[in-house]
């Protein structure tokens, strides 16, 4: 039997990991809440300020653009401040953006407090998994990252649920304010958040680093043991600009990262993450069933993320994105014959929200969580901050052309040819993901940069033929 007291220290260390694990991932439920206020407030308050189409769609997409430039200012915010104080300064934008938005007085400021709490939303959305992956063990970091996009899931979940609740009093003031709380409580956890033991081994504090990671780890030489590992790393420089313009491979990964983002928001999750209740009305449903059917849609995306955490080292990347474009293909075409009819009965009803959920979930289980976790194997070592950092903002510029068009291919297209365009977007998907992604399963970083930089074919990079011999 193994002495109590180091199996209490264990246990002990393993407790404090994931409270602060838990802490800091509270940035993806601000960042959930974000996204998911809009969709029940958005009616509301186009009839409080009577806000055209146009005016809508800005409303929608101010958080985005926001988020784009937020996801920059986290990238330099978390090397000169450091993690810790870029999640502080995040979580205080955050709030400062939803009461604003709850005491908006008309439209432009109601996009500028959009626009605020995008901006949080971004430096968040940045800094969090950075954090998380490095005060975090080898063993616990894919399950803390993963916590973080479960709480993202949850926070839309949540944020659907209160709208409903707040629906029948009208109070799209309350939808806001309510967003606050979590922004609050994170802005309280970030305080007992250690320092990143990374961003204090780059600013020269080995000692404080590794004080941290002695109060992180089972004992003092597992700590030592990646003190070391840190500073190797540290050694090895970022150069992406100068590999951007001088290395053709590097770039190929460059536009594999943003390809996979834009796949990821063309698929159409946030058409049905931002205009929920719109969708629900044009099947026929009205007042409060809308968001309550919205909410069933929150539930399942939280839900299904769980099949892609469970299967993502199993069936592999490749298998998995298969499988989520054609549900979601079939989801949206039969949505969109469901509502190219001039009148949905009950059952044409029912039918439509059952292809919606159908929809999320093929999203939730694979182009939801695996476009990232991609967009972070394909860059090679040398670069990996500034792809990561570009696929970051190609994502949040995709996403604002999204929201930004919805309404007006509905009024263009009309209702069942604009969800036919995006089942033929993700039957497109498919091809494209056959051709050009890699099966990164079972390998390691250094042996995809190797595949990359030898010139291989992208599909190529991850598991297929061995490299010639270069003797």
């Amino acid at each position: 039997m193994g002495n109590p007291s180091e199996t209490t220290g264990s246990d002990s260390t393993r407790l404090r990991t994931l409270i602060i694990g838990c802490l800091a991932a509270l940035a993806g439920l601000m960042a959930g809440l974000d996204i998911g206020v809009i969709s029940g407030a958005l009616d509301l308050l186009a009839r409080t300020f009577h806000a055209s189409t146009l005016q809508q769609e800005w409303i929608v997409s101010s958080m985005m653009a926001g988020a784009a430039i937020g996801s920059l200012c986290g990238g330099w915010m978390s090397h000169q401040i450091g993690r810790k104080h870029a999640l502080l300064v995040g979580a205080l934008v955050f709030v400062a953006g939803s009461l604003a938005c709850a005491l908006a007085w008309s439209i432009p400021s109601m996009i500028v407090g959009r626009l605020v709490m995008g901006l949080a939303i971004g430096v968040a959305a940045f800094t969090a998994p950075l954090y998380l992956s490095e005060i975090a063990s080898e063993q616990a970091r894919g399950a803390m990252i993963s916590t973080y996009q479960l709480m993202i899931t949850a926070g839309i979940f949540i944020a659907f649920l209160s709208n409903t609740m707040f629906s029948y009093s009208g109070n799209w003031r309350g939808m806001f304010a309510v967003a606050a709380v979590p922004g609050v409580l994170f802005l309280i956890g970030v305080l007992f958040l250690p320092y990143s033991p990374r961003w204090l081994m780059m600013r020269g504090r080995r000692s404080e680093a590794l004080q941290v990671l002695e109060d992180l780890r089972d004992d003092h030489s597992v700590a030592m043991q990646e003190i070391q590992n840190i500073s190797r790393q540290l050694q090895m420089k970022q150069r992406g600009w100068s590999l951007l313009r001088h290395n053709g491979n590097f770039r190929r990964s460059i536009f594999l990262g943003m390809a996979l983002q834009v796949m990821q928001q063309l698929a159409g999750v946030n058409v049905v993450m931002y205009y929920a209740p719109k969708i629900f009305a044009l099947a026929g449903y009205v007042g409060p069933a809308q968001l309550w059917c919205t909410a069933m849609v929150g539930l399942v995306n939280m839900l299904a993320t769980f099949i892609a955490i469970g299967l993502v080292d199993r069936w592999g990347r490749k298998p998995i994105l298969y499988t989520g474009f054609v549900i979601m293909a079939i989801g949206m075409g039969f949505l969109g014959l469901m509502l190219n009819r001039p009148v949905l009965g009950q059952t044409e009803q029912i039918i439509s929200v059952f292809m919606l959920l159908i929809y999320i979930s093929g999203f939730a289980m694979s182009a939801g969580p695996l476009m990232w976790v991609l967009c972070s194997e394909v860059q090679p070592l040398q670069g990996r901050d500034l792809g990561i950092s570009i696929s970051t903002l190609t994502n949040w510029v995709a996403n604002m052309i999204v929201g930004a068009s919805f309404l007006s291919l509905l009024q263009w297209m009309g209702n069942g040819p604009t969800f036919w365009l995006f089942a033929g977007l993700n039957l497109f998907f498919v091809l494209v993901t056959w051709r050009f992604v890699p099966e990164t399963r079972d390998m390691s970083l250094e042996k995809i940069e190797q595949r990359l930089m030898a010139g291989l074919p992208l599909r190529e990079i991850g598991q297929g033929d061995p490299l010639p011999d270069s003797r």
